[in-house]
């Protein structure tokens, strides 16, 4: 900045195209073409002017644009079929052709007004002469109804907005009188449109916009299959005018849709703040709704059993709260992309890396106000709320790494038990998170992720697009009653995978201890462990796809069973290779893993409190859900973290406010200063009795009612401040007055 106004201060004459080249050179700001992208740096370089950070010089003014009549040999009329006319041909507007281009224009009724941004003009011609124009450019930034149709949140609209062209003029001399002519150069145009302006911007449009006014029938667009989708705000001119849209690609939204991720390797090495490091990537332009985020998501996790007027703790901060969730800028996807993000750089610390997915319902029923639930039950008048499912992402023993996929939706009442098309079942939600998953393996191959499912996961579906190269590993535990037919190289008639897999030799007995679950006692179990590569024949209802190979590991209980269980059997299914007893055995601990993301949805809804949430719609609900992810994520955390052990390689513990591990070198207690690796056990021992906890194992539950009081910060804070010195991250806003320590 200080170098652009030096240049404006020694050459007052310079003028705004030059220092935008300047910018261009200076920051390597190109264009996909490879050319400067002069026009940005110059709308950039005034909105600094604007904003009184930058002074640029006067505004050279511009050359009149000249006027031109219409050629009078266009005129003539012309009255035939289409077939008589002959080829079809559109001409890209040069130079040359540009006063012609300008004539023509002079028939439409806006004129021949200039257009914005990237721009393509064409000129419509038959052996008989000129039959009229058209015009391209840049798509409208923001369109609530198409954004709606695409799917588009902030995010992906920004990054993909390159890739949708708008239709500006589109122009058929009323001289020419020709029967399907608009419709035919329609389709021409779809044809060309996408090889001519990747060849002239270097991007390759997907998408195709344009507006009709009420005055029109728009008969031309619905003739070339155009879509209707909604109409224009009406702002510009008050009118509003039909919006529709044509795509040019077959998987045109899963394009448009698409962000890429910030890479590691550009993220800060250390922040501020938690919040700032879990949602420091939201891609927002408005600085202000950051910093309400990172507040909210403080308050969350300082007071999580909370109400939201119980975390905000004023009425400022509640109404703040509650247009934070109503801001249309906001949505789940939005906020749980950057927690993604963080997520994905822990991830890549280790080799493997294990992501449950599960489904959870959300129940709202005491909310009657609430609008945009569906039913969550058996019956469609039954309980009312919302249906969560999420892929959380776990080390191998067992640490929380984050969230790394989560949708919510409702059901619709109308279609409650009716039978669905294969593309329109709710089964398609271990799909999706799936192949958001196999998006992050390919772009990190490095690691490797493996999602874990349970018995509601398993359908060839799944399987066969989880045996596809390139993408995640599958883990998934088979459901008896599916009665799955497979075989193996040395049997080729297929058979139960449950009688195959019984006749196969035992390899080992494993010992997995199996966590308390509702009445059941925490205890160990002895399981003998059978392997063996099997070829899943597909049912059915899929005869005509290809059989799926995988390595099958049974388990099943033996010795003595308390009377009052049942015998421990799994029955996994894997696409790692599987070839020895230990392979077998890590797969059972893999599978063993999945138990924490049953705690963690627990520590959601009880920790968390999502369920007894008042705002009035589903939208504002989920908009909050994804904080309570982000803190629900981070309790669990806490509670793996603070009993005895620090994991190499992710040495970052919260203790309330305090972050303990890879920025931390030293805690004081007493004046005597200790390494890393007796931080973690000087600080649980009190944390633990001011939770409660009397020397037993201890979950999130108690972790969640420590937040409570905020007693763990006002501790540390008071043994730093004690020992005379800061602490080395600062604490969360409000820790020492809720503390009681003074400021």
């Amino acid at each position: 900045m200080h170098d652009l106004q030096t240049a404006v201060v020694r050459d007052p004459t310079i003028s705004r195209s030059a220092l935008a080249r300047k910018v261009c050179e200076r920051l390597d700001w190109k264009r996909p073409t490879g050319q400067f992208q002069e026009a940005g740096a110059r709308k950039a370089l005034l909105l600094l002017h604007r904003k009184g950070a930058l002074r640029l010089p006067e505004a050279r003014p511009s050359p009149p644009r000249p006027t031109h009549r219409p050629l009078p040999a266009v005129l003539s009329p012309l009255e035939a079929d289409l077939s008589a006319l002959g080829p079809i041909e559109l001409v890209q507007v040069t130079d040359a052709l540009t006063p012609t281009y300008r004539s023509l224009m002079a028939h439409h009724p806006l004129g021949d007004k200039p257009l914005c941004g990237a721009q393509l003009r064409y000129l419509i011609r038959c052996e008989a002469g000129w039959l009229g124009a058209c015009a391209f450019q840049s798509a409208h930034f923001a369109l609530a109804d198409r954004d709606q149709f695409i799917g588009w949140n902030e995010t992906a609209r920004r990054a993909n907005l390159g890739r949708a062209v708008n239709h500006a003029r589109f122009l058929i001399l009323p001289s020419a009188k020709v029967k399907n002519l608009a419709s035919h150069v329609l389709g021409k145009l779809a044809q060309c449109v996408p090889d001519d302006w990747q060849a002239r911007y270097g991007v390759r449009p997907v998408l195709m916009e344009t507006f009709v006014h009420p005055d029109y029938g728009g008969t031309c667009y619905r003739a070339a299959n155009w879509l209707e989708v909604g109409t224009s705000a009406g702002r510009r001119d008050g009118v509003k005018k039909r919006l529709l849209l044509y795509p040019l690609s077959p998987d045109w939204q899963a394009q448009l849709r698409h962000t890429q991720a910030v890479a590691p390797s550009q993220r800060p090495a250390q922040f501020a703040h938690w919040a700032e490091e879990e949602f420091g990537a939201l891609r927002v332009w408005d600085e202000r709704l950051k910093r309400r985020l990172y507040h909210l998501a403080d308050d969350a996790f300082n007071r999580s059993e909370g109400s939201l007027p119980e975390r905000a703790q004023s009425y400022a901060e509640t109404m703040a709260t509650t247009r934070f969730m109503k801001n249309p800028k906001i949505n789940m996807q939005l906020i749980l992309a950057a927690h993604r993000e963080a997520a994905v750089g822990r991830c890549l610390k280790h080799p493997v890396v294990l992501v449950p997915q599960d489904t959870t319902y959300l129940n709202y029923s005491a909310q009657q106000a609430t609008e945009g639930l569906g039913p969550i039950g058996t019956k469609a008048d039954g309980p009312q709320g919302l249906v969560l499912h999420n892929a959380h992402a776990f080390t191998p023993t067992g640490t929380p790494l984050g969230v790394l996929d989560a949708s919510c939706w409702a059901r619709d009442p109308g279609q409650h038990g009716q039978v669905r098309a294969p593309d329109e079942r709710e089964s398609l939600k271990w799909i999706d998170a799936y192949r958001s998953l196999s998006e992050i393996q390919r772009a990190h191959p490095e690691t490797m992720f493996v999602s874990v499912c349970g018995r509601e996961g398993d359908f060839f579906d799944l399987l066969a697009l989880a045996a596809q190269p390139g993408g995640a590993r599958l883990l998934v535990r088979a459901e008896a009653s599916r009665h799955m037919k497979v075989s193996t190289g040395s049997t080729e008639a297929p058979e139960s995978l449950w009688d195959l897999m019984g006749r196969q030799p035992c390899a080992g007995v494993k010992k997995q201890a199996l966590p308390r679950q509702g009445s059941r006692r925490a205890r160990e179990a002895h399981l003998e462990v059978r392997f063996s590569p099997v070829t899943l024949h597909p049912p059915v209802s899929r005869k005509s796809a290809a059989p799926v190979t995988c390595w099958a590991v049974y388990l099943n209980e033996v010795g003595t069973v308390p009377q009052e269980e049942k015998p421990v059997e799994w029955m996994l299914l894997a696409t790692v290779p599987t070839t020895s007893l230990e392979e077998a055995c890590t797969r059972a601990d893999w599978y063993a893993v999945r138990w924490g993301i049953e705690v963690f949805h627990r520590t959601l809804k009880s920790g968390c409190n999502i369920e007894s949430r008042q705002l009035g719609a589903a939208s504002r609900i989920e908009n909050c859900l994804a904080i309570d992810l982000v803190v629900a994520w981070r309790i669990t955390c806490l509670a793996h973290y603070l009993p005895l052990q620090a994991e190499p390689g992710y040495a970052r513990c919260a203790l309330h406010g305090l972050l303990l591990g890879s920025g931390m070198e030293i805690l004081v207690r007493g004046g005597v200063r200790q390494d890393r690796s007796t931080a973690h056990h000087s600080a649980a021992g009190p944390c633990r009795r001011l939770a409660g906890q009397i020397g037993r194992p201890s979950g999130a539950q108690v972790r969640w009612r420590t937040r409570r009081g905020n007693a763990l910060a006002g501790l540390a804070e008071t043994r730093f401040r004690r020992a005379g010195v800061a602490a080395p991250l600062p604490s969360c806003p409000g820790t020492s007055r809720l503390a009681g320590i003074p400021g």
